[in-house]
């Protein structure tokens, strides 16, 4: 019996499954089996969006006036008084101490910031080889646990593709953070988003998304989500690209990554793309770094409440969301401080959580979602689009001695006595069922069942 592609499965009918029974294993022919695709390695995801950075630039400091242009009304603070650069000083010590805590998410690299100079050329002000020393950093302690992503090309003027100038226009119809891209076409945008990724990989940077400056696509998401998937592949080749372009900070609003756009999942070129979304606000300390954040909005000196508590406690992705200028904070690094109390919190209250890469989040649920699972006597089937490792199944009926066949070989999954401590090729006895954790593999899966 085939099943639908959902996070869930009900399976009827199976002979050859053991199901325990007073102590011993007996053949069911006729019972009811659930099978529950659960997060990976049975933990919630947890991620940090970081925005508006790049090398070397403060983008606030060079992109207010830009912003202020178009709209005086919104715009008067006094920029001048904010740090040009944000120093690869604070790069290295941030992320080494991400290297060393685990913290994973997505770091923009802007390709153009604010019209100053390319990241894989020149910026003005700045030598050559301060900018090569700068990516290099980024690829040491960066790269490692962040995905890179584009934040479009300038993140304030429209740049025409065929000279590579910005317009000379300053209204909201000629800066990504507005008007320009809400009418344009899927091939539009992506001609123009893949010369931003484009500009990446010529720095040598990798990259499997992209986020949207501003409101870039707010009223257009179709064409934004179908001109991601046509970009990132056409140019990095990506299996599975993703971006980031909205959040949601309510109460009970689902902020689970949505999978858009999929086919070709029964060919040798499966498709999709995910849209990764945010859980809060930047309460860090905000895109120009003049507003000082509060780590008690995402959870509380207490440990009782918090955007990230209400997000993890309904076991969805919790990613968080942060402006680089605000980390930095001037120099003050306020927005720094308050994720290492953060994390420092988390860590006191939960023992389950996963820090993610967006795009080891977008791969797992583009797997979660898209495979197809069927069973067949004793043997669970699952016919994946994409590969995706730590993903955990739960059955609502004991087994014994699993094993998982891929490719023909087949490797038996080790039994373990605390459900913390599951990886790969293991599984767990439940009074009434039992979890199972491998490597899925991309095309046919088995898992025995005896």
């Amino acid at each position: 019996m085939n099943i639908s592609r959902r996070s869930f499965v009900k399976i009827s009918g199976i002979g050859g499954l053991a199901v325990a029974s007073s102590g011993r294993f007996d053949p069911l022919p006729e019972i009811a089996v659930v099978a529950a695709v659960l997060n990976p390695y049975n933990r919630v995801p947890v991620s940090l969006i970081i925005d508006d950075s790049t090398c070397l630039v403060n983008m606030a400091h060079f992109g207010i006036p830009q912003f202020g242009e178009v709209f005086p009304d919104q715009y008067k603070q006094d920029w001048r008084k904010l740090p040009r650069e944000i120093p690869d000083s604070f790069v290295r010590e941030f992320g080494e101490w991400s290297l060393e805590k685990g913290i994973k998410g997505k770091y923009t690299i802007v390709p153009y910031p604010a019209c100053t100079g390319w990241v894989s050329r020149f910026i003005p002000g700045w030598t050559k080889r301060e900018l090569e020393e700068s990516l290099e950093l980024v690829r040491q302690v960066i790269v490692p646990n962040w995905d890179i992503h584009p934040e479009m090309v300038s993140h304030t003027r429209v740049i025409d593709i065929s000279t590579g100038q910005p317009y000379p226009y300053a209204t909201s119809d000629y800066m990504e953070n507005w008007e320009w891209s809400q009418k344009k076409s899927a091939d539009e945008l992506a001609a123009y988003q893949a010369y931003a990724l484009r500009i990446l990989k010529e720095a040598g940077l990798p990259c499997e998304g992209l986020t949207t400056p501003g409101g870039y696509g707010g009223r257009n998401q179709d064409n934004l989500a179908l001109s991601t998937l046509e970009a990132v592949r056409d140019v990095y080749g990506a299996e599975i690209p993703h971006y980031f372009r909205d959040l949601f900070t309510e109460k009970g609003r689902s902020v689970a990554p949505q999978i858009l756009h999929p086919s070709g999942l029964d060919g040798p070129d499966p498709k999709c793309v995910v849209s990764i979304l945010g859980c809060t606000g930047d309460w860090f300390g905000g895109w120009d770094g003049l507003v000082r954040g509060d780590a008690n909005r995402f959870i509380t000196e207490d440990l009782s409440s918090g955007r990230m508590v209400e997000v993890i406690d309904s076991g969805e992705p919790a990613i968080m969301v942060c402006h680089w200028p605000g980390i930095y904070f001037n120099g003050e690094k306020i927005g720094f401080n308050i994720l290492k109390e953060i994390k420092k919190r988390l860590d006191q209250k939960y023992d389950h959580l996963i820090w993610m890469k967006l795009s080891e989040i977008a791969r797992y649920w583009a797997a979660r979602e898209l495979t197809t699972v069927t069973l067949q006597k004793n043997k669970l089937i699952l016919k994946a689009p994409f590969a995706a490792p730590g993903f955990t199944v739960k059955l609502n009926a004991s087994v014994r001695n699993p094993r998982i066949q891929i490719r023909g070989e087949v490797k038996p999954m080790a039994r373990i006595k605390d459900l913390k401590a599951l990886k790969d090729e293991t599984w767990y006895a439940e009074r009434a069922g039992s979890v199972l954790c491998f490597n899925l593999d991309k095309g046919l899966n088995e898992v025995i069942i005896n």
